[in-house]
């Protein structure tokens, strides 16, 4: 081999071998420090593109499973509300049964005109109930829920209109109806079994919304980790690629210093 001045090969080479072992260990600091094995782009492109879709499915996820828990307290304020219109539709149904006592006066069964209108108008504010401005009861109270981070998915809440006649307790605070008397215990014990069928609906949507949000749950977390297995660094493989490079970068370091000198041959040649 030709002994040269101008040209050290051998000191390139080893620069050259110095940059990349380099570039590999700030690019492992980076990996380590950050937790993360995509630190650019460059990277990984496909990987990227694919971490970016299952990160926003999982908090899309996490999203729905949010308006779920909300649409369930919706659920139980109704519930709520139609527990407290039982009772006073039971306490309803005693004061008819004691206004039927043939033992009582005229007095006596005036006061329980009087508590049964009470009731009356409490029936009437319970019918008026909303949660956060959306309300509990009436043919608008039906609502949609999604349960699904893509939104393909609902739960239909059906509508409950407990100031209908028909299917509510309307018949009991009706206008018409301001005495005891003016009523049957038929007609309470028939409102009682709308309020109880009311209550068995919520009950069952309840049901279904909170096994939709087990799933979403669960989706989210898978989400969660294929995205981990994408974007996460391992710890422990890539401590030893940092043990690696940094043998390399100090080997190499040496090596290059090494080849810095053997150029000088050509001086002791000249003496």
């Amino acid at each position: 081999m030709s002994v040269v001045i101008n040209t050290n090969y051998a000191a390139q080479i080893a620069a050259d071998n110095l940059a990349a072992s380099n570039a590999s260990l700030q690019k492992s600091l980076n990996r380590l420090s950050s937790g993360s094995k995509i630190v650019s782009p460059a990277d990984d492109a496909g990987g990227l593109a694919v971490s970016m879709k299952l990160s926003a499915a999982a908090k899309r996820s996490a999203a729905t499973n949010t308006n779920i828990a909300n649409s369930t307290s919706f659920l139980q304020a109704q519930d709520g509300v139609l527990k407290v219109t039982a009772e006073v539709l039971d306490r309803m149904s005693q004061l008819e049964t004691l206004y039927q006592d043939p033992t009582k006066n005229a007095n006596d069964k005036a006061n329980y005109d009087a508590e049964f209108i009470q009731l009356q108008s409490q029936l009437t504010s319970l019918t008026g109930e909303a949660f956060n401005g959306v309300t509990l009861f009436g043919t608008n109270s039906a609502i949609s829920v999604k349960v699904s981070e893509d939104g393909t998915q609902t739960v239909a809440v059906t509508a409950k209109n407990l100031a209908d006649s028909s299917s509510g307790v309307g018949v009991l605070n009706a206008s018409s109806v301001t005495s005891l008397s003016g009523i049957q215990l038929s007609d309470i014990t028939t409102a009682i079994q709308h309020v109880a069928t009311m209550r068995a609906n919520n009950g069952a949507e309840q049901s279904r919304l909170g096994f939709a949000s087990e799933v979403l749950t669960v989706n989210q977390a898978n989400l969660e980790a294929a995205n981990s297995r994408i974007t996460d660094v391992d710890v422990a493989q890539e401590s030893t690629q940092l043990a690696r490079w940094n043998i390399l970068v100090q080997s190499g370091t040496a090596m290059l210093a090494q080849a810095n000198q053997s150029s000088q041959i050509a001086l002791k040649l000249l003496q």
